[in-house]
């Protein structure tokens, strides 16, 4: 196994599950391509966007001219708002239910398809196919979120198909954000490979199925990728809008609180309360697993990422990852709920995906920690802040806490 080694600017190691390279100078490649967005000229990378998109154009006005995947967090609203407000096209959003709905999400994702005026599809696969895949995808790889991710990638590729429409609009390339995969200037685009090996894991829908298994054709089909054939009869494209404007999550995310109506809310694993408050298990058990298989959790994208950007210092960043990296589960109760599985059961599945490289067992039932802000060596002493992040709601919003398995509106 190749040592770990850290950048000296991020908090990113050689160990990175999406890949990641050090220069000379010990400054990984993805701190090295976000250097990128201080010196590319966005004014001209907007207007290559404009030139993209206008093919798509409706010619009569009264048809879709792309397709937007959305969700009640993430960066949807600021996704919307350029496609619709500052490219004028006329989007037809979709969204897959996730079924780990909070009430805050319900509540973004209703705000937005009102106040943009957008029509919007949303995929309920049968939600007894959707436990199984999870039971299984958490049994083989210590994946609880497959299934999100497999419906949010496929779902809107599906329906570009279906419908005939070929642009499909993304926000941001995880790769080229977290580990500088690419450069903005490659102006990569959503493929199958990139979904296959990063998105799933490697698992397509048809590897879930086995011989030890309850997981049946009935319950994988609505996750397959449409066939090449399809795909070019319609002349199927996703592009990244990052490539074209300068990301910056925490900035957009306050100007659609400011314009646009968007909440968000706290959680007890990161600083960082504008991202995923659409779903009780991406910063509870996900983030959990996460900090169990690669030695990091979210609050290390964030830190990494407001680094980058100049707003934290590294020591700084590193108070708040031991701050919050270790923080107890709020919501697994009701993870356990609904997957009918006991507090014990779902730890011992846990366990079996710790990684020996961060993880060591000292005795039967206890874990000790060696994790990479442990590990740090370029790191200094400072007193965690709350890096100017501010919640507006919660993520119940005084219901009961339950997963909201679906929503027709918002009072």
């Amino acid at each position: 196994m190749h040592p770990l080694l850290t950048c000296r600017r991020c908090f990113y190691t050689t160990h990175h599950p999406l890949g990641l390279t050090l220069d000379p100078e010990g400054i990984c490649s993805g701190c090295r391509i976000h250097e990128e967005k201080d010196r590319l000229d966005w004014t001209a990378r907007w207007h290559r966007l404009e030139s993209l998109v206008e093919p798509y154009r409706s010619v009569s006005g009264r048809s879709y001219d792309c397709i937007v995947p959305v969700t009640g967090g993430n960066d949807s609203y600021y996704i919307v708002h350029l496609v619709k407000e500052r490219l004028g096209l006329n989007p037809l959003l979709v969204t897959y239910n996730k079924y780990f709905n909070t009430a805050l999400g319900i509540r973004n994702l209703a705000n937005l398809r009102i106040h943009f005026d957008c029509d919007i599809l949303v995929q309920n696969v049968n939600p007894v196919s959707v436990r199984k895949i999870t039971r299984a995808t958490l049994r083989q790889f210590g994946s609880l979120y497959w299934h999100c991710l497999a419906g949010q990638t496929v779902f809107p590729v599906q329906t570009a198909v279906r419908y005939r429409v070929p642009l499909i609009v993304w926000g941001a390339h995880q790769g080229l954000e977290q580990v500088g995969m690419f450069s903005h200037e490659h102006e990569v685009e959503m493929t199958r490979r990139y979904r296959k090996d990063h998105d799933l894991l490697g698992r397509e829908p048809d590897d879930l199925l086995s011989l030890f298994d309850t997981l049946t054709e009935d319950d994988i089909w609505q996750y397959r990728y449409p066939d090449d054939a399809s795909l070019q009869s319609v002349g199927v494209r996703g592009i990244y809008l990052g490539n074209y404007v300068r990301w910056d999550p925490k900035a957009q995310h306050e100007q659609m609180m400011a314009s646009h109506g968007y909440q968000t809310a706290a959680f007890s694993r990161s600083f960082d309360c504008y991202d995923h408050v659409d779903c009780y298990n991406y910063m509870d058990l996900h983030d959990q697993l996460k900090l169990y298989k690669h030695g990091y959790s979210k609050v290390t994208d964030h830190a990494s990422r407001e680094i980058r950007h100049g707003r934290l210092t590294r020591a700084q960043a590193r108070a708040l990852v031991l701050r919050h990296e270790q923080a107890p589960l709020a919501h697994d109760v009701k993870f356990h709920e609904w997957l009918g599985v006991d507090a014990r059961g779902l730890q011992f599945i846990m366990d079996q995906h710790r990684n020996p490289l961060f993880w060591q067992q000292p005795q039967p039932g206890r874990w000790e920690f060696r994790g990479l802000s442990l590990q740090d060596p370029h790191a200094g002493d400072a007193a965690a802040t709350n890096a100017g992040f501010r919640a507006t709601d919660t993520l119940e919003r005084g219901g009961d806490g339950r997963y909201i398995v679906y929503g027709k509106g918002y009072p």
